[in-house]
């Protein structure tokens, strides 16, 4: 690896079943068409993961798989793109998690999970670890593993006392409901959060990005970027602001481009990028991410990034 710095991805691995172009009208009593189905590995961690590694960044994982097929359809596939699995959990006794996603022919999205999400693998028992890292990414904040305050005070206190850099990444709760201030005595040990708009307007009660941000910014988090799909981020913190247009990239499929996002930032952060070149670049990621079906399937390598980012700068 050209790049020593370590980033130690943390949160969800699971497969998604993608259905695209779905039509609503059967075709038999019991039968429906769709344009395409495909089985890809996802997950926020895994999607974080393999784009870091693309982006070239000594990548690792912290996840739980299952003993069965799916979770060795994404061990083998962590390990194709280089990523250190070595901390993957694998147990019997919990599947694997499979999402069945339906994208519509703009690329937006609806999800169906099931009881396999809810498994907590308790993350805080592996923070030995963190001693050889130098920046986690919680894949999933409000979600499991990251639904319980407990969980995730232990794992944000050893990072931060190990000198780790925590970008957290978001999710609507599914199973387990927490709010902001639930998480009270966590957020301020983050340095980045990243909630997409809904999920930013669901946890603060507010429409605007500004307000959004300042409401995160109260609990004490350092740095918020709001993802606004089509038009861009937002970023603030207690120095700036600074809003970022999309790139404009027709979309296909926007699974995991909030994931790429997220994974692009922190890796750029890591190299020492400002915080609005690190912005670009993330912007770039998530556009390129959005143009092929499944979260891990058009972003290549970083050159493929720098070139999308700078022609949108020029352009």
């Amino acid at each position: 690896m050209t790049e020593q710095k370590k980033l130690l991805c943390i949160g969800t691995a699971l497969v998604d079943s993608i259905i695209k172009g779905f039509d609503k009208e059967p075709v038999s009593a019991s039968g429906f068409r769709a344009e395409s189905s495909s089985l890809n590995v996802g997950g926020e961690a895994v999607n974080e993961a393999v784009t870091a590694a693309k982006l070239g960044m000594n990548t690792g994982i912290l996840c739980f798989l299952g003993k069965d097929t799916a979770g060795d359809m994404i061990q083998n596939s962590l390990k194709s793109y280089g990523v250190d699995v070595s901390h993957v959990i694998r147990e019997s006794e919990h599947p694997t998690p499979v999402t069945t996603m339906f994208v519509n022919d703009d690329g937006t999205r609806k999800s169906i999970t099931n009881q396999a999400h809810r498994y907590n693998f308790h993350p805080e028992r592996y923070t030995d670890i963190f001693s050889d890292v130098d920046a986690i990414i919680l894949g999933s904040l409000f979600r499991a593993p990251f639904d319980d305050p407990d969980i995730i005070l232990s794992v944000l206190r050893k990072a931060k006392e190990e000198g780790v850099i925590v970008f957290a990444d978001t999710k609507l709760p599914n199973f387990r409901t927490l709010s902001l201030e639930d998480l009270r005595d966590c957020l301020p040990l983050v340095d980045y959060i990243t909630p997409n708009e809904d999920e930013a307007r669901y946890y603060t009660g507010k429409d605007d990005p500004q307000e959004m941000a300042e409401v995160f910014l109260g609990y004490g988090i350092k740095n918020v970027i709001i993802k606004l799909g089509s038009r861009g981020c937002y970023f603030q913190n207690g120095e700036q602001s600074l809003q970022f247009p999309a790139c404009p990239i027709e979309a296909v499929d926007a699974t995991g481009a909030g994931d790429s996002f997220v994974a692009g930032f922190a890796c750029e952060k890591l190299r020492g990028a400002s915080d609005r070149e690190a912005l670009s670049f993330g912007n770039a990621c998530g556009g390129i991410t959005t143009t092929a079906v499944g979260a891990t399937a058009a972003l290549k390598n970083r050159e493929q990034v720098i070139a999308l980012a700078k022609s949108f700068a020029l352009g």
